[in-house]
Formats: structure tokens, sequence, C-alpha cells
């Protein structure tokens, strides 16, 4: 029999169509999980339903939406409320690569959107789920991060410091709640893995040589189950570690 740790749990899932956030979101529903996948294409979504339907679990709420819709990220969260009453977790996967360019030479539209996929739309998603989130029994969410905003490599400067502003977002979001609810805030470094956003930062590289999103997943499935305690680090997946361990207040 297979296991289900997330037993009638709700799980938003965002950039749901594809690379992680895809096998995310069969691994979670394959772990019990009731799955709300947000992503701004429908056929993927569509796609990802077929897929979930087809390992014989159950069907996921699908939720076209670009994060850049402030507005609907709100509605979203009224929705999960009315339907639901609760979150009991968020994946926040969606991100974008931006421009690899000297920071002189990126356009400010890409800046822009770039910090506003990887930044500012994830914090419109914690303001939007944390009173959900605090209804939950073990409420958890995971951010994906990179190694980028601590390697600093030259022409990475928009992803980096995104990725940064992130960490940064996603540690106070922590510590905030850490007191006060039964909330678990953390972030996960997939490290190098084959997806499109892969690919297109390393174009000579083989992607035979790199892990794929399906080898992921059950550390998500595990960083979202109520038995994962810890709260405000960094897990490392290449090298199984905690990166930054949540200092006492």
């Amino acid at each position: 029999m297979t296991a289900t740790p997330l037993a009638d749990r709700i799980v938003v899932v965002t950039g749901a169509s594809r690379g992680i956030g895809y096998a995310a979101a069969r691994a979670l529903a394959a772990a019990g999980a009731h799955v709300v996948a947000v992503a701004r294409t429908v056929g993927g979504l569509e796609e990802l339903d077929d897929a979930i339907r087809a390992d014989g679990d159950e069907a996921a709420t699908l939720v076209p939406l670009d994060l850049s819709d402030f507005a609907g990220i709100d509605r979203l969260g009224a929705a999960l409320y009315e339907r639901f009453g609760r979150v009991d977790a968020l994946l926040g996967n969606a991100g974008l690569l931006g421009q690899l360019s000297p920071l002189g030479h990126i356009e400010p539209k890409i800046w822009d959107e770039v910090m506003t996929v990887n930044v500012t739309a994830n914090w419109r998603l914690i303001r939007s789920l944390d009173p959900l989130l605090k209804q939950s029994d073990a409420g958890r969410a995971v951010f994906l991060t990179s190694g980028a905003p601590h390697n600093c490599r030259p022409y990475w400067g928009v992803y980096s410091v995104t990725k940064a502003a992130l960490e940064a977002l996603v540690r106070t979001y922590a510590a905030e709640v850490q007191n006060i609810s039964a909330i678990r805030v953390n972030l996960l470094n997939p490290g190098p893995i084959r997806t499109g956003m892969r690919a297109q930062a390393m174009p000579g590289e083989d992607p035979m040589t790199l892990k794929t999103p399906d080898d992921l997943a059950p550390t998500i499935v595990k960083m979202c189950s109520p038995d994962f305690s810890e709260t405000g680090i960094i897990f490392d997946f290449p090298t199984g570690k905690v990166l930054t361990p949540q200092k006492p207040a």
C-alpha cells in the first residue's frame, strides 16, 4: 500500500505546469495531497491533471494565473478560503532566469519582470496565504532558491539578486511565524536539475549528467509534510545538508 503522508492536505504549487513544479505536483498528489496547481498555461495544467489522474490520484484544482497578476493572487487566497478554509502547504517554485548579461547591459524591463516573479510574487503569495496557512494544524511553506546568491558569478546578476532577496524574505517570514503558529517555512536549493531553465542557462551542458525533477520531488514531499519540523533553513539537495540554520531570536 502506498504511503500517503499528505492525505487530505491542501497544497498550493506555483509553476506547476513543467519542470520541478510538475514533478512535485505529481509526487504531492501521490502522497495524498489535493494539489492546487498554479501556472500561466492552461494546456500545461491540463496535461498535469491528466498525469495525476493517470497515476490514480485525486484530480488537481487548476489555477491559470500569471504571478505578475497580484490581484489574481489575492483572489486565489479568497477562493481557497471559501472552498477549503485553509492551506496546508505552499510550494513557491515558479521563477525566471532573466538575462545572463553584465549588470549594466540588462534591460530594465527584464530586471523588473524577474524581480516581480522571483521576489514580489512570493511576497504576495505569503500575504495572501498566510492566514490560510495559520488555519492548518501544520502549515508548511517551501520556496526554491539557488546557489547563485552565494556564488555571485559574473553575468548572473539579476537572478542572483532576486534569489538573495527571496532568501531574506523567506527567512524573515520564518522568524515572524515561528513562535506564534504551527507554520514552518524553509528554502530548498535543488542544485543542477535537468530543466528547461537549466538548459537555457547552460546550453553546452550534457543534461543526462544531471538529476531530474523526479529525483528532487521526494525531498519536496518531505519538506511539505507535517512531521518536517525545521524552519528558517536552506536545505541543499545536492549535498543533503542544511546550509543556513535558523538562529534563535
